[in-house]
């Protein structure tokens, strides 16, 4: 492998409990001997697949951050992992630390490579519902997804324990996460990681808009102009692409399930470069 100054490179929604998945995983290398790996969430769903694949991202890339997703934080009835809601959260953030793993309750890496340096800002926010149809209540926009048939099934496997609801949690994560950021060093960018969006405009490309409401928080609406941002990494819609708002790129890295993937194909490089920034037409 050759040496050089590397890349900082992103992917996330890898799923390895689907099959085909996992063989795509079990090909994925770095280019040079120091290049980053971010992680923004749903490797998995049980422990086992998740300790699996950060396992053997770590043992290739010079270093791994990872962000959880909501399907590392359920408790499936198939994992040897009873715990639920925090429990679980702080049980993976033990995984990933014998592992070698950064995770966002670890101290903010800072790539020195190529378009660096940055500050690498895995966060942990969850979701308050507040991305629903304008107008309507939360109440009103759960019945309406329940009419449709399309409900998320962290309504089923995603435990808040020990908070009273998963909006609570997620405003204590945006709370503590906002101090967090805003005692960062304002001389170097930061690149955000978060398995959520942190607007809600890349939602709009969603089929079925009554989903959204399980996509992330206006809490975070105004984080990439607030806080000195070079890039907004994320993933969960399954939509991989980028745009950008106030100027600020948002790359969405996913994977996706194999019957998303092979209608479209798998994303050409599926391991994104952060830094240095690719090039555009």
């Amino acid at each position: 492998m050759t040496h050089s100054t590397g890349r900082l490179l992103a992917v996330s929604d890898l799923h390895v409990s689907h099959e085909d998945n996992r063989r795509i995983v079990e090909k994925l290398r770095p280019e040079t001997d120091q290049d980053w790996l971010i992680v923004a969430g749903d490797v998995g769903e049980l422990t086992t697949d998740i300790e699996w694949a950060l396992a053997l991202l770590r043992d290739r890339f010079a270093k791994v951050v990872w962000a959880p997703g909501n399907h590392e934080l359920w408790t499936h009835p198939a994992d040897p992992v009873p715990a639920r809601g925090q429990a679980r959260y702080d049980h993976l953030v033990a995984l990933c630390r014998s592992l070698g793993v950064l995770t966002p309750e670890d101290p903010f890496a800072v790539w020195r490579g190529a378009g660096g340096p940055v500050t690498v800002a895995p966060l942990f926010l969850l979701y308050d519902y507040s991305f629903r149809p304008a107008g309507s209540s939360r109440q009103e926009a759960l019945r309406r997804a329940y009419d449709e048939g399309i409900v998320c099934t962290d309504e089923f496997l995603l435990h808040p324990d020990p908070y009273p609801s998963r909006e609570a949690w997620c405003r204590a994560r945006v709370e503590a996460t906002e101090r967090r950021l805003a005692a960062c060093d304002p001389d170097i960018p930061l690149v955000l990681v978060n398995h959520f969006p942190l607007v809600r405009q890349p939602t709009a490309a969603l089929h079925f808009q009554v989903f959204a409401q399980w996509c992330g928080t206006t809490l975070t609406a105004d984080w990439h102009r607030r806080f000195r941002t070079a890039t907004v990494v994320y993933g969960h819609l399954h939509i991989p692409r980028t745009t950008t708002y106030d100027g600020v790129p948002f790359r969405e890295v996913s994977l996706g399930y194999p019957r998303e993937w092979r209608r479209r194909g798998v994303p050409d490089p599926l391991l994104r470069s952060v830094l240095p920034a690719p090039v555009t037409a």
